[in-house]
């Protein structure tokens, strides 16, 4: 009798979920739509849109008719019902904003420094400060905020919220969840940069309605992630996708790991323009690509050699999660116009023919606000309980 109970309170939630989803991703649709698109009673329907209204989660607009008879009431998501903070920071940037019910930024602020030589304390104390700014400046009733998701890169516990690791940052062991926890009175979640911006762009970018999602990031690190109906795929201690740290050559170039010859030392920003010193100066990765696009030859073969293992990447990826779709994203991606359609191209040669033509390669669409919408809608999916 008890299982039963169970059992029965879990489909009501899954159902519920269920139609909320489909209010949130059809902007308007009516309850006998719903209907329609979920086989479940009108009955049914009817009862849990009332007691989405009832939380205040959806409202009822206008009205329709699709030919003659009695006109239909729509349904759309009241986007301030609720409301979460995303928060990202690296070594260069501290980023946090406001994001409403539909994903969408109410307001967000950043701070540009050296972040990665201060000390842990005062890295904290900065999120927390701005975090408040941010609360206070948005204007927002601050009794609708559930929670707050933090991301970074580096190996993080998703299930306590500390940073086992993180090169860029400098960080071993910290507790950074609870920390921040104690400072704000908000729940926090923390996870790693790269999966929440793959969530951000399975739920509101170009991944929408996409079953099985692939997200490369080209920077300052190589990382994935992979979503899987609408779900992170973690493994099992949630390193899921590192496969900037697969080694490549044993005995090549140091990587902030700690160990040699890691994928991402061939790839990222800071290797390729120590590299481009070696032959002229150079400050920025936009210097690089107009060297190359003017045509020196020592530029070009910097840049089709980063191409080459970010193609092998790419196709790594394709063979161990064989994905409907990548996105791509990241400074490499950003810093040169031309660089998807070289990707493409470059691609075409290094792909297992059985894979051909079983994936399609996009842009990110979100962009940098992938890491404020992705960890608020972490922080979304993890405090919102429905009971």
């Amino acid at each position: 009798m008890e299982n039963n109970k169970l059992d029965q309170g879990y489909i009501k939630k899954k159902n519920l979920h269920l139609v909320l989803k489909l209010i949130k991703t059809n902007k308007s649709i009516s309850r006998a739509d719903i209907v329609k698109m979920t086989n479940m009673s009108p009955t049914s329907v009817s009862r849990i849109v009332g007691n989405l209204i009832d939380l205040g989660l959806v409202r009822e607009t206008e009205t329709y008719s699709k030919g003659v008879g009695r006109k239909a009431i729509l349904l759309e998501i009241n986007l301030k019902s609720i409301l979460t903070v995303g928060a990202y920071i690296n070594k260069h940037i501290v980023k946090a904003g406001i994001v409403d019910f539909g994903g969408g930024i109410l307001y967000e602020e950043k701070i540009e420094s050296e972040i990665d030589k201060l000390s842990y304390d005062k890295i904290i104390n900065i999120v927390c400060e701005l975090i408040k700014k941010v609360i206070n400046n948005s204007g927002v009733d601050e009794s609708k905020i559930v929670g707050l998701g933090i991301s970074l890169p580096g190996i993080i516990d998703y299930s306590t919220g500390n940073v086992l690791m993180s090169t860029q940052l400098k960080w071993k062991d910290i507790q950074l969840g609870r920390c921040v926890e104690e400072k704000l009175g908000i729940k926090t979640i923390v996870d790693n940069d790269v999966k929440v911006e793959a969530l951000a762009e399975s739920i509101y970018g170009v991944g929408k309605n996409i079953e099985k999602l692939a997200l490369i990031s080209f920077g300052r690190g190589v990382g994935s992630a992979l979503i899987v109906g609408g779900n992170i795929f973690r493994g099992t201690t949630n390193i899921a996708g590192e496969i900037g740290h697969t080694t490549i050559d044993p005995n090549g170039a140091l990587c902030p790991c700690g160990r040699r010859g890691c994928l991402q030392t061939f790839i990222i920003e800071d290797n390729i323009i120590a590299e481009a010193n070696k032959v002229k100066k150079t400050n920025s990765l936009l210097e690089v690509f107009e060297y190359a696009h003017n045509g020196e030859q020592w530029a070009v073969s910097i840049i089709d050699r980063c191409l080459t293992y970010m193609c092998i990447t790419i196709n790594t990826v394709i063979c161990m999660y064989n994905p409907d779709t990548v996105v791509i994203k990241g400074s490499l991606i950003k810093a040169f116009p031309d660089m998807p359609r070289l990707v493409e191209e470059k691609l075409e040669n290094l792909t297992w023919d059985q894979l051909k033509g079983s994936f399609q390669i996009l842009q990110s669409q979100l962009g940098s606000k992938a890491h404020i919408v992705g960890g608020a809608t972490l922080a979304l999916n993890t405090f919102c309980d429905f009971d």
